[in-house]
């Protein structure tokens, strides 16, 4: 073949590459404006997001099912990693099981799913690995289980207080109200689907979760800042009652109210 012939394959292989990305991007900002954030990957990459799940009790255990389902990578993890390993087989060839540090050095995005009593311990152990990352965290504090840190988190109000004891992550208050067995049930229901109230500062990480609570079976409520994680946590009127997105939003008064500016900090 003439050298001419060779470089008019390779400029037409360009071009095609090239009108290839330009579709690519263009579908991505249809769905961004649609409400669907794209996952956290590259571009070119199909994988989806990895998630890493520290904690794999009630809650973490049943995000991983929803998750595992939607496709994601997962590592589970938990103080006693050799218990997960039957649910991580019946989850898939997509799920593994490691430390909390290892789930935590896998996750692009790291699900937190402890006792609040354990997330200051968490926090600083942890700190290298889940610097710069997005963390949902599902903890509540109970005074007669985590003692008086719990009581400082529910006058703080649990937004304020787990960015505190998780410094230095894109934090988002996410599945802390509603319970375990709701998580299992409602999943994908048929109608108006329930919603899940979110609380963070930071713009791409509520975009994130919001995929995953989308990709879970669930409606996404943004309702503020961290600040205002303390509108849904314990003991107030929506916390664990089902409602779905319009009626959660007249629970908390958010209808017809400015839509709150998260920051991003990329």
């Amino acid at each position: 073949m003439s050298s001419h012939g060779n470089v008019r394959e390779v400029m037409s292989f360009s071009r095609a590459k090239r009108l290839h990305a330009v579709a690519f991007a263009a579908a991505a900002l249809a769905m961004t404006a649609a409400g669907y954030p794209l996952r956290i990957a590259h571009a070119a990459d199909a994988k989806p997001a990895k998630i890493g799940i520290i904690g794999t009790g009630h809650i973490g255990g049943t995000l991983a099912t929803l998750w595992a389902k939607a496709g994601y990578s997962l590592m589970l993890s938990s103080r006693h990693p050799s218990e997960l390993k039957s649910l991580a087989k019946s989850l898939g060839p997509n799920v593994a099981v490691g430390t909390p540090r290892a789930a935590a050095a896998f996750g692009d995005v790291v699900l937190i799913s402890v006792p609040y009593g354990a997330l200051p311990q968490v926090g600083h152990d942890l700190a290298h690995e889940l610097h710069g990352k997005i963390v949902l965290d599902t903890g509540n504090p109970y005074p007669q289980r985590d003692g008086p840190m719990a009581e400082d988190a529910r006058r703080k109000g649990t937004g304020v207080a787990s960015a505190e004891y998780l410094p230095g992550v894109r934090l988002v208050r996410a599945f802390n109200a509603i319970s375990y067995k709701d998580l299992a049930s409602q999943t994908h229901r048929s109608g108006e689907l329930i919603a899940i109230p979110l609380a963070g500062d930071d713009a791409q990480a509520l975009a994130v979760a919001q995929r995953l609570v989308r990709d879970a079976g669930f409606e996404p409520v943004v309702v503020g800042g961290l600040a205002q994680a303390k509108q849904f946590d314990v003991g107030t009127p929506v916390y664990v009652k089902l409602l779905t997105a319009s009626q959660l939003r007249e629970e908390l008064g958010l209808t017809g109210a400015a839509p709150h500016k998260a920051t991003s900090s990329h």
